[in-house]
């Protein structure tokens, strides 16, 4: 009886531990919206996968196209049948926009705009009366009149409006049929797999057998009528530049241990080409006992052949280093083109040096073709992008080139003909790149845990100690926004719109608290946190990690702040002012510090002139702090939102400072606007304060503060320098022009200012870049 009761005893527990399991999930559910406490597991991330279209649904690509407009909204553009063209208006639904954004790569659709409101398109108009349920995967399975067949006219074309956030993971794969020879031919991924063990320890690939995957397999090429054209377009495909040499004899070797598996087709490229899939690709032509097939696939055989290897020669960034990995920065290896308001390395606005000034190219005629020029030129490979309509940012200076035309094979984008009368294009019209670059393997040594969406989160890093890798915390010491976006660019997630150094709410991982990283300074430019200044093995945190770890949240998109540098130039005069006028500007510290010995009735002498702020961006510039901590100042009546957005400094011509004047806060709004963009922000009556896209902030020359005090500065020659965001407090594309510098003189009765510029370039005369050294985090 004893042992019925221990057996009925043993089987209720069982029943009840397995109900428990079950409710389990219900019950975690029921509470996930409070936050998961310290040590519970996260929620597993949803993984992008891409979706699964049926074989005979008609293959189109989208795009976002128009005028006035940011990255992730635009006229609906569809390509077909070998032509872009647009969609109709009519019956255009919200659940339309959501297949729309969603095909594209975005969350979510916002909105969507009728009646051309981004411009007429060109073309056909492919798709009219569409109506999707806002589920299909592409908006070719939406029902609609059928590709083609419309009554609308261009001022009908639609446009929408997507969230800025990305679907995580997601990665635009051609889907475009190959259709030569009367073969549809889908190239589903390619690759370079390294062979020899000298070559498979190193990060990039740069050489090995190029192998093609049909039917989930992976198949070598036969290397009969291989050219170097072709070898060109696949270690462009791969971010390197240029094709070299290698040992066939040692490949030959290989190959007679072990049988390849051929691929059945055969390629033929130009050289020209982006991706293999662009490439003529046919019937094999050399199968068994060299005769090729008539009937369609032949049966994978490369009779006295061998399978196709490429050598690839990386960028001067990118060399692989199979001990030291990589240390440095990374740097440009062409001075007379450069990319500018990208958020990771091999992408950005398009910008050309021409008589000792960088300018802009238009975005007429700008192709794929001549963004691999200038993406190859940089030492990447080709380009995997060609943007227009100034997607990654406005640029500033003139527009050098237009209607750019390349043949494919330049060394430089200033070798391609291009329109040298007709180039009046605005800054709208800037034209920028994408770039393939080599696959460094960087994101898996970083992660971000505990956030409330993958673009967020407690930063850890993968780390060797003792012999094996381990993950853990980065010492939050001195962490800020230059730290936060080498983090992002690492990730592949944007620009960093915070830096954290407290993350008690982002629990992470229990089992990577402990500090791995310490001591981590960038500049900014770095391709990993790896390659920052760090402590290395000697870990130095008094706060140690966990809940004190650093962390950060990113974003697709950031503004960029520039000076107007004429309007300095227009509008600086001096002005003798008493110092009772000048009881606000004293408590703001806008003064030289000894004007706390002035009498009230004494003058000072001031440097005054007007500042006029664009936001050259893709996202709207906004004050770091929150309401809750904006400084009210009774003098001027109303509230401060940065304790520190600008300085202006007077050096002497051998780099030393003698005279300063800086905002010691600001007040941000928008004064005015580009045509068709309205104003969001002002300070009045305690409103939101930033600086929206396509607007500026102008601080007149006759407002407090507005000024160098230069009152005891001795007649001479000077640099005057503003610098816009000087602690980087907040994020932007590029930092690089928020400096400027003009030359002065002052003869004790007037003042002059002249030759006012943007970014580094060293003012002429001997000026020393004194400026850079005391705004650099280290």
């Amino acid at each position: 009886m004893q042992a019925a009761g221990h057996h009925r005893q043993h089987h209720l527990s069982l029943c009840l531990a397995l109900l428990l399991a079950l409710l389990a999930p219900l019950v975690r559910a029921q509470y996930e919206h409070l936050g998961y406490p310290p040590g519970y597991p996260d929620p597993e991330q949803e993984v992008y996968s891409a979706p699964q279209i049926p074989a005979d649904t008609p293959r189109i690509q989208l795009r976002l196209a128009g005028d006035k407009r940011k990255h992730n909204e635009g006229r609906v553009e569809v390509f077909y049948s070998g032509e872009w063209g647009t969609v109709c208006d009519d019956d255009f639904s919200i659940h339309n926009a959501q297949v729309v954004c969603r095909e594209l790569g975005y969350l979510e659709a916002v909105s969507w705009s009728p009646s051309s409101k981004y411009g007429k398109g060109e073309g056909r108009v492919w798709f009219d009366n569409v109506h999707c349920s806002g589920k299909e995967s592409t908006l070719a399975l939406c029902p609609s009149n059928g590709i083609g067949v419309s009554d609308c006219k261009h001022t009908e074309d639609v446009g929408v409006v997507c969230s800025d956030k990305r679907i995580p993971g997601f990665k635009f794969i051609n889907t475009l049929p190959n259709h030569v020879e009367n073969l549809n031919i889908q190239v589903e991924d390619v690759r370079i797999r390294a062979i020899l063990s000298s070559y498979r320890k190193r990060i990039p690939v740069t050489e090995g057998y190029v192998e093609v995957k049909d039917g989930g397999k992976w198949k070598q090429i036969c290397n009969a009528a291989w050219s170097q054209q072709n070898s060109r377009v696949i270690c462009g495909m791969f971010g390197f530049p240029g094709e070299r040499k290698y040992n066939a004899r040692v490949y030959k070797m290989f190959a007679r241990r072990r049988k390849p598996s051929y691929w059945d087709y055969s390629v033929n490229c130009t050289g020209n080409e982006a991706h293999l899939s662009s490439c003529h690709l046919g019937q094999a032509a050399v199968a068994l006992g060299g005769v090729g097939s008539a009937g369609g696939k032949t049966n994978g055989t490369c009779g006295g052949g061998l399978p196709v290897v490429v050598s690839c020669v990386p960028g001067r960034a990118f060399s692989p280093t199979p001990i030291s990995g990589f240390r440095k920065a990374f740097r440009q290896e062409q001075p007379l083109v450069r990319l500018r308001g990208g958020a990771i390395v091999g992408e950005g606005r398009v910008e050309v040096l021409k008589n000792g000034e960088w300018g802009t190219i238009c975005d007429d005629h700008w192709s794929l073709l001549a963004s691999s020029v200038v993406c190859r030129e940089l030492g990447f490979g080709t380009a995997k992008e060609s943007l227009s309509g100034g997607r990654l940012g406005q640029g500033m200076g003139p527009v050098h080139m237009n209607e750019v035309q390349c043949s494919g094979f330049e060394k430089s984008i200033t070798e391609c003909l291009f329109d040298k009368e007709n180039l009046g294009c605005s800054h709208e019209e800037d034209a920028a790149v994408r770039c393939n670059v080599p696959e460094m393997g960087f994101q898996d040594r970083l992660r971000l845990r505990g956030g409330r969406n993958p673009f967020e989160g407690r930063v850890e890093v993968l780390v060797e100690r003792n012999g094996s890798l381990v993950w853990g915390t980065v010492c939050s010491d001195g962490w800020g926004t230059m730290e936060a976006m080498v983090t992002c660019r690492q990730l592949g997630l944007g620009f960093a719109s915070n830096a954290f150094q407290e993350t008690w709410y982002w629990p992470g991982d229990v089992s990577a608290d402990m500090v791995m990283m310490s001591g981590v300074r960038c500049s900014g430019t770095e391709m990993t946190l790896s390659h920052c200044l760090h402590h290395g093995a000697h870990l130095t945190c008094p706060k140690g990690g966990g809940r004190n770890a650093a962390g950060v949240s990113c974003s697709e998109t950031a503004p960029d702040l520039v000076l107007n540098p004429q309007v300095v130039e227009q509008t600086t005069y001096m002005e003798d002012r008493p110092m009772f006028m000048l009881q606000c500007a004293y408590e703001e510290n806008c003064l030289a510090s000894d004007s706390s010995q002035s009498p009230a009735n004494s003058y000072r002498r001031l440097l005054r002139f007007s500042s006029q702020i664009h936001n050259n961006g893709q996202s709207d510039f906004r004050p770091k702090a929150g309401r809750h901590s904006w400084v009210w100042h009774e003098c001027h009546r109303h509230y401060h939102s940065m304790e520190v957005f600008t300085h202006y400094d007077l050096f002497s011509l051998n780099g030393t400072k003698v005279a300063e004047g800086h905002k010691a806060s600001f007040c941000l709004e928008d004064s005015e606007c580009d045509e068709g963009i309205d104003k969001r922000y002002e300070c009045a009556n305690f409103g939101e304060q930033g600086i929206t896209v396509g607007c500026w902030d102008t601080y007149r020359h006759d407002i407090d503060c507005q000024w160098v005090d230069i009152t005891d500065i001795k007649p001479g020659d000077y640099i005057f320098q503003v610098v816009i965001n000087p602690n980087y407090e907040v994020s932007e594309s590029d930092y690089t022009n928020n400096i400027m510098k003009c030359r002065c003189r002052y003869d004790g009765n007037r003042v002059w200012m002249y030759n006012c510029h943007n970014g580094k370039k060293p003012v002429k005369g001997r000026a020393l870049d004194m400026s850079l050294r005391c705004h650099k985090i280290f």
